[in-house]
């Protein structure tokens, strides 16, 4: 039996191509569980991967997609019946294992999740590895003490996956946000998420470096990394908290140690890929009662998988606004 993939193959010469091909099951990697996929997302790993940059594909063929959500087919794990709706993230499928750019996926059954029951499977692919990520970082904030009274939030790379669904539901939560931002032309889409103030990237990294900054942000999502990441924990109020979770901007940082002495800020890591059963259980339980999935509609586009080369260069160039739906039987 066979199904539609988009399967990114590598040339003797080293060139890394991607193309929608017919695909045997029997091809498929060993796993508990069976998934026919209904919905993926498109990340910035998802970029790097169908372009062969980062390292993350080391055996081709391979078919990308880290994060994607359908129902079980087949499985021999009894907490899944067929039928069931679930949904995946990290445990590097889609760069280790194949992912979910194809109408099939088998993977371990621990790294599923049963949907809750009012969770649609293109919803919970609306929030995806992105939405998952946000949730966890807000959750830190508030176990260090970070509340809607404590002061404004800041999130960085605001108009990407992550940052987009941050600020729409950091807004739903009670919190004011600003949003940091390195495109200029998703101002108004910001502010309309719930962001009351927007930072244009050039400016705020123009500002004249110093050891200590104007406190400014009770906590920030920093979706970046960093120079970026290095400027904001100079304007951390005392006692604040930084959720980092992105390294766009490289994994270097660049700062000093005022922050964590005379202000006492907490910089705590996000890592969404091997996150405990009952974690990612609990985050997309109140990523479901919490988002506003009307709200966030606007910034959500679908693609089949034949336009997906294309949208891998955009999303790596930061042309991507907000969501990228994946449709593999598209």
């Amino acid at each position: 039996m066979t199904f539609r993939a988009l399967l990114t193959e590598k040339a003797e010469d080293g060139a890394v191509s991607s193309t929608v091909q017919a695909i045997d099951e029997i091809r498929l990697p060993e796993g508990d569980v069976t998934v026919d996929v209904e919905w993926a997302g498109l990340n910035y790993k998802d970029g790097l991967c169908l372009t062969g940059q980062g390292g993350l594909v080391r055996t081709y063929p391979h078919v990308a997609g880290i994060d994607f959500s359908g129902r079980v087919r087949e499985s021999s794990d009894v907490r899944y019946r067929i039928g069931d709706p679930v949904v995946l993230t990290g445990w590097r499928v889609g760069e280790t294992q194949w992912g979910g750019y194809a109408e099939r996926a088998r993977v371990k059954g621990d790294w599923l999740v049963p949907l809750p029951a009012n969770l649609s499977t293109r919803d919970a692919m609306v929030m995806g590895t992105a939405g998952l990520t946000a949730m966890l970082a807000i959750n830190k904030l508030e176990f260090l003490g970070i509340t809607p009274s404590t002061g404004e939030i800041l999130v960085t790379g605001a108009a990407g996956g992550v940052g987009s669904i941050a600020v729409a539901l950091l807004k739903r939560l009670g919190y004011a946000v600003a949003a940091l931002s390195g495109r200029p032309q998703h101002a108004d889409m910001l502010k309309t998420l719930g962001a009351v103030s927007v930072i244009d990237r050039s400016e705020f990294l123009a500002q004249p470096d110093k050891p200590l900054e104007s406190a400014r942000f009770a906590g920030v999502v920093d979706c970046v990394g960093g120079d970026i990441l290095g400027k904001v924990l100079r304007q951390v109020a005392y006692g604040g908290a930084v959720a980092s979770l992105g390294n766009a901007a490289g994994i270097g940082l660049s700062t000093n140690v005022l922050p964590f002495l005379l202000r006492g800020v907490t910089l705590a890591g996000i890592d969404s890929v091997m996150q405990p059963f009952d974690a990612r259980v609990a985050a997309w339980t109140r990523l479901t009662n919490v988002f506003d999935f009307p709200a966030y509609e606007g910034n959500v586009s679908e693609v089949g998988l034949a336009a997906l080369p294309e949208q891998a260069q955009a999303i790596l160039k930061g042309e991507v606004k907000g969501r990228v739906l994946v449709d593999p039987r598209a």
